[in-house]
């Protein structure tokens, strides 16, 4: 080959990493911002990322724009390993047109999506841009939705992981949020429809960017990022971690992780764990954390609705998911927030064969004025449908309460629950035994007004005596086995164990209507 052939690609290569320009790049590291190449870089393995369509460029001849083509037109797309495992990727670079999305950044885009899908392996979308490319118009809002119907096709097929580095505001983040998980770094990135200046045009409210849209506010209020990093390399981190409990398709298995954490291993302090008193809370992570391999587990959503916690963790070396009820908080009861945080988390673990594993200790679902208004019924139908939906292996542990509708929704036996366990300290009933006994001994506590304490003081013992314990569902087949306590790793490792040749289907149909 000619030298001079040589040297004209060479040269293009050395421009196409330059990206926006060296003086950009500097500013940014002067913020303390990575560049998208950089974020590539601690995301997959060492040397493995081979890129695509680095020399491709807009077709926009509006507004001056066909004397600005810079190469790669402000998208690094391409695929690598990490741990090994295949990965498409796509990293926005905002140094090149501030990230704009055009018709051909859209393309480069869609490429690896597509490509993911036909060799089943996740992809994962760097987010650093402003949105769309507004001297291409249409073009521009065409490319987005390309994108968006490819985030649908793909969902359920390969998981989808969103990292946001920078803004995502207008089109921009209707991508992540059709994406499976998403990750935002504090003081860094923020998703908003309308940013401020429209915000205050049209509604006078004043507010900056990390209040309207920041990772703060999408991890606490709205619910729709998953994880809120310290930095970039740690939002990078949480990537990695998330991947790793992931299978590379719907078709596979999740990856097994080695341990050397018996799978008999005796817990003595869960034995103390639930107290004496029914209306005294406890952590249920710990109880999460004692039973799980090394006591490791990756907290999804952990500051939105934590009244329910859903995390990703192992036993015996398997990748589970994880719902349990957390009576820190709200004492445990379901709410419209933990309800679709739960449904989603649920579907999510069905949809790529990752087990769920469930614990309950559950008084109800939240009373009240503002709860039934903003949609309980409907919004806990959605945790009911997804488990109800769900054929992966289903492992659950009641605790302590399971009562009323909270009990059916939580992975009974009667939504197809595979394994059900309840420790000696469950109560499982229609309600709790003092509002139980106010109703059945009503009538007869005001038959007889000098009697009526003792008659109330009776009727709870009587109830609690029939209901609040694990004995009456046992009786039914409604709970597999009481357990003790501290054996409690032991039996989900074995129930996992035994249910990993599990075959169940649906009726056949086009999709479900989910009461969304």
């Amino acid at each position: 080959m000619r030298e001079d052939k040589l040297n004209v690609l060479l040269d293009l290569r050395r421009k196409a990493l330059e990206g926006g320009g060296i003086e950009k790049i500097n500013k940014r590291h002067e913020k303390g911002l990575l560049t998208a190449r950089e974020r590539i870089d601690l995301l997959v393995d060492e040397g493995s990322f081979e890129e695509f369509d680095m020399f491709k460029t807009h077709r926009c001849h509006h507004f001056g724009m066909e004397k600005n083509k810079p190469l790669g037109d402000g998208v690094v797309t391409g695929y690598g390993t990490i741990d090994g495992r295949l990965v498409y990727l796509f990293s926005m670079d905002f140094t090149v047109l501030g990230g704009a999305l055009s018709e051909t950044f859209a393309e480069k885009i869609c490429k690896v999506m597509d490509m993911a899908v036909k060799n089943g392996a996740p992809v994962i979308g760097l987010n650093d841009s402003g949105g769309a490319r507004i001297q291409e118009g249409i073009e521009s809002l065409a490319g987005y939705s390309d994108i968006f119907l490819r985030n649908v096709m793909t969902s359920g097929v390969v998981p989808q992981l969103s990292g946001i580095f920078g803004p995502c505001a207008g089109g921009a983040v209707y991508s992540p949020a059709l994406t499976d998980f998403t990750v935002m770094v504090r003081n860094n990135s923020y998703m908003f429809l309308t940013g401020p200046k429209v915000v205050k045009a049209v509604t006078h409210e004043d507010v900056d960017v990390e209040t309207l849209g920041g990772a703060s506010v999408h991890t606490t209020r709205s619910g729709v990022a998953h994880l809120a990093a310290e930095s970039e390399e740690q939002g990078i981190s949480y990537l990695r971690e998330l991947f790793s409990y992931m299978p590379q398709n719907n078709m596979e298995a999740p990856p097994r992780r080695e341990t050397s954490d018996p799978i008999d291993r005796e817990e003595p302090g869960l034995s103390l764990m639930i107290p004496e008193n029914p209306n005294q809370p406890y952590d249920i992570k710990q109880l999460i954390a004692a039973t799980v391999d090394d006591g490791q587990f990756l907290e999804i959503q952990p500051d939105f609705a934590p009244n329910l916690v859903i995390a990703f963790a192992h036993y015996g070396g398997q990748s589970v998911g994880i719902v349990a009820n957390q009576p820190q908080h709200l004492a445990g009861v379901l709410d419209n927030d933990a309800s679709v945080k739960g449904a989603r988390f649920v579907r999510f673990c069905d949809a790529f064969n990752i087990p769920i594993v469930t614990f309950v200790d559950v008084p109800g679902f939240l009373p009240g004025t503002a709860q039934e208004y903003g949609g309980i019924i409907r919004n806990g139908a959605k945790l009911l449908y997804a488990y109800a939906e769900a054929t992966v292996p289903k492992v659950t542990v009641t605790v302590r309460k399971s009562y009323g509708g909270a009990y059916c929704v939580m992975s009974s036996k009667h939504l197809r629950g595979d394994v059900n366990y309840a420790w000696p300290s469950a109560e499982i009933a229609v309600m709790a035994a003092k509002g139980a006994a106010e109703i059945l001994f009503a009538r007869e506590a005001k038959k007889d007004p000098e009697r009526a304490a003792e008659i109330m003081e009776q009727g709870i013992a009587d109830y609690s005596e029939t209901f609040a314990n694990p004995y009456e569902a046992a009786s039914r087949g409604y709970v597999d086995a009481v357990i003790i306590p501290q054996r409690t790793r032991y039996r989900i490792c074995n129930a996992l164990g035994m249910l990993e040749g599990k075959q169940d289907s649906n009726p056949r149909k086009k999709h479900g209507n989910i009461p969304l």
